[in-house]
């Protein structure tokens, strides 16, 4: 699942029309005040197997270098149909980080 530009667009003017406070555009929560709480959003999304949410968590492990976690994410939004998490996983793959060589 992912929004279109043009729908990002609207959101964004609909917050600075009415004077909102910052949302996302597609389950319109507000934005979370900490990494803290963003990453109990994500969490929540992932444990709900939102592919998208599992596709994230993956790039933010990749990145920390938590790499194991990283597949297992991106495993698990690529058989949900996350085209990004196959990407990830065929860089993962090149680069041998979590996968065994």
């Amino acid at each position: 699942k992912s929004i279109c530009d043009g729908c990002y667009h609207s959101n964004d003017v609909r917050i600075v029309q009415e004077k909102l406070k910052p949302t996302c555009p597609f389950c319109r929560q507000l934005d979370p005040k900490s990494k803290e709480e963003e990453d109990r959003n994500i969490m929540k999304r992932v444990n709900a197997s939102d592919p998208a949410a599992m596709a994230q968590m993956s790039f933010r492990r990749h990145k920390e270098g938590g790499y194991d976690d990283a597949v297992r994410y991106a495993k698990k939004a690529a058989e949900l149909g996350d085209a990004g998490a196959h990407f990830n996983l065929s860089v993962f793959i090149y680069e041998g980080n979590g996968v065994e060589k």
